[in-house]
């Protein structure tokens, strides 16, 4: 199974589709504001994950210089028409090479949960190597146990999910070198019956070598 070629598909398929079945005001839009109010104006925030842009990149892109990232064709057509003030990369979230200590924070929903889970712990550890001393991450991750998932009618496609439970997650984001700041288990407005662990964490600042 091609977990990622699944998820890649079926975003490129249902791009429009899952755009309009986003909520705008709902509890996971609003963490993001606890975020936003933790930066300066002008930082540099990576949009790990970021679909069409709405309406994560675009809140985002009101304060900072945002770099939003995809691999789904679709979705980043329809981000740069979205968030026109947004830089986009289509590329692998698990396979990112941006510069080192380049952002004031990371910014992730529903992204990494559509990778297989095995490869989580380099995603976070990527994603504190690419974070300035004292940058944040807004991360979603998964609530519960779930190794392999296929959905045959997401929106109209297939679709795929892998993530550990809360308490895994939390502690693995603290081995890569993460403070948590907060957690929180929110209920998927788009996806009934669904929910979902968002952490906000920081990298330290005073790392020892």
């Amino acid at each position: 199974m091609d977990a990622k070629a699944i998820v890649q598909a079926g975003y490129n398929a249902i791009a429009a589709e899952y755009l309009a079945a986003r909520t705008k005001d709902s509890q996971d839009v609003r963490l993001l504001q606890d975020l936003v109010a933790r930066l300066p104006r002008g930082a540099r925030v990576l949009d790990a994950g970021c679909g069409a842009g709405m309406p994560v990149t675009k809140i985002l892109c009101e304060k900072f210089l945002v770099i939003g990232v995809d691999f789904s064709t679709a979705q980043i057509e329809l981000a740069r028409r979205n968030a026109p003030r947004a830089e986009f990369v289509c590329a692998d979230l698990t396979a990112l090479e941006l510069p080192a200590e380049s952002f004031d924070a990371i910014c992730s929903y529903y992204a990494i949960i559509h990778v297989p889970r095995a490869e989580h712990r380099a995603i976070l550890l990527n994603f504190w190597r690419m974070l300035k001393a004292g940058g944040l991450a807004l991360l979603c991750l998964g609530a519960g146990d779930l190794n392999d998932d296929i959905e045959e009618d997401y929106f109209g496609a297939r679709m795929y999910w892998s993530h550990f439970d809360a308490e895994t997650n939390i502690r693995m984001m603290m081995e890569c070198g993460f403070e948590i700041i907060w957690s929180k288990r929110v209920a998927d407005e788009s996806f009934s019956g669904a929910a979902h662990l968002f952490v906000l964490a920081i990298k330290p600042q005073n790392i020892v070598a």
